[in-house]
């Protein structure tokens, strides 16, 4: 089994952090390795929002889990707390904003109560009843969905956000029309949003375009 890795587009003495964590599938005992769709697509996503973060002093890491599957949830856990240990050990106590798409924001939410984490954004994420929100308390959750996702449920979507209400700082949820999963038709707004969101969880002014 691969070890869990971190690709970092960092600043010297960050004020915070976004942390990135890309989708996968259900059940999925395949290594995660510079093949997977999943991965490659969050790069992008990384990369892209990476110079306007960089300028406002926050660094934009991105986590590789060691498998492709949720698998229970366990080791996707596991990997995403290994991610924010190091990034204490790395930058100390800097403020975190977890960006996860689909299994990604799945994964956030489970973490969220890690002492470093001020918020989570998610992008179609795969959200469910069976997902914790006590995790969200005192933090900030931004969400945004577009209507034609056929992997991932905007309703499901809409029902974690209102249950999550109740415990959140701050409770977002961006419809994003007719824009569907994987973030490619439309990709320049779902970047936008990514950019604007984490910075708004951060307390970092977003530039007017």
């Amino acid at each position: 089994m691969t070890d869990p890795h971190l690709t970092t587009y960092d600043v010297p003495d960050p004020r915070a952090l976004v942390v990135v964590l890309h989708g996968g599938k259900p059940r999925s005992r395949q290594a995660v390795d510079g093949r997977s769709a999943s991965w490659r697509r969050a790069h992008w996503l990384q990369r892209t929002i990476a110079p306007a973060a960089n300028d406002a002093g926050v660094g934009v890491w991105m986590l590789r889990y060691r498998e492709r599957g949720w698998n229970g949830g366990t080791d996707r856990t596991d990997d995403a707390r290994w991610a924010l240990d190091q990034v204490r050990a790395t930058h100390g106590d800097v403020p975190v904003a977890l960006l996860g798409h689909s299994m990604g924001a799945r994964v956030a939410v489970h973490v969220a109560d890690d002492p470093s984490v001020v918020g989570v954004v998610g992008l179609a994420p795969w959200w469910s009843a069976e997902d914790p929100v006590d995790t969200l308390a005192g933090r900030t959750l931004k969400a945004a969905h577009g209507r034609r996702d056929r992997i991932t449920s905007f309703k499901e979507t809409t029902r974690y956000v209102e249950r999550a209400r109740a415990v959140a700082d701050s409770v977002e949820l961006r419809d994003m029309g007719a824009l569907g999963h994987y973030m490619l038709s439309g990709s320049t707004r779902w970047h936008d949003v990514a950019t604007r969101s984490t910075l708004e969880v951060l307390g970092v002014q977003v530039p007017m375009s």
